[in-house]
């Protein structure tokens, strides 16, 4: 064991240990510290896709229009249609 002092800190995970530069680069997010304005920006962008999707999906619900299977196993949008006509 060595008297160095290590500058090694509880919580830092794999930063602490000492690997290649490659290793870094291909594993950027293991050694990127999390930044908050970031990740509400992806947040809200998901959100905001999700609830357009969610708003796509009662447009056409609304339309009289229903989700279908298809032979090919695809989600299609039909047109509801009554067996009296």
């Amino acid at each position: 064991m060595s008297n160095d002092k290590s500058t090694e800190k509880p919580g830092e995970g794999l930063r602490s240990l000492r690997s290649s530069a490659a290793f870094r680069v291909i594993n950027f997010e293991l050694y990127a510290k999390p930044n908050i304005v970031i990740m509400s920006i992806g947040l809200a962008c998901f959100g905001i896709a999700l609830g357009y999707i969610a708003y796509m999906r009662s447009k056409y619900e609304s339309m009289g229009y229903y989700a279908a299977v298809d032979k090919d196993g695809k989600e299609i949008f039909e047109k509801k249609k009554s067996k009296w006509d």
